[in-house]
C-alpha cells in the first residue's frame, strides 16, 4: 500500500508522518473491516518517481503537490 503525507499541500508534514518516521515497524491499518500489521517505508529517488508516477495520477495529489514548496512524503506499507 502507498500513503501520501500531503497534509492537503499544507507547508508542513501531517504529524502522524513522524509517528510512522519514529517507529516504522510499529503500524497496523484497517482496512475493509480487516487489521493489518505493516512496516512503514519512505522509498527515496527512483524508487520514490515509480511510486509518485502511480500516486501523482490522482488529481487530488497532483493539486496537493502544486500547492507546497516541500515534496509530499509517500509511504511504503509492507506486510510484516
Amino acid at each position: 500500500w502507498l500513503i501520501v503525507a500531503s497534509a492537503a499541500g499544507a507547508k508542513k508534514n501531517p504529524a502522524w508522518y513522524y509517528n510512522l518516521a519514529a517507529h516504522p515497524d510499529q503500524v497496523r491499518i484497517e482496512l475493509d473491516g480487516q487489521t493489518h500489521d505493516v512496516v512503514a517505508e519512505q522509498p527515496h529517488g527512483v524508487e520514490r518517481d515509480e511510486a509518485w508516477q502511480t500516486i501523482g495520477s490522482s488529481k487530488r495529489f497532483a493539486q496537493y503537490q502544486a500547492k507546497t514548496d516541500r515534496e509530499l512524503p509517500i509511504i511504503r506499507l509492507a506486510p510484516r
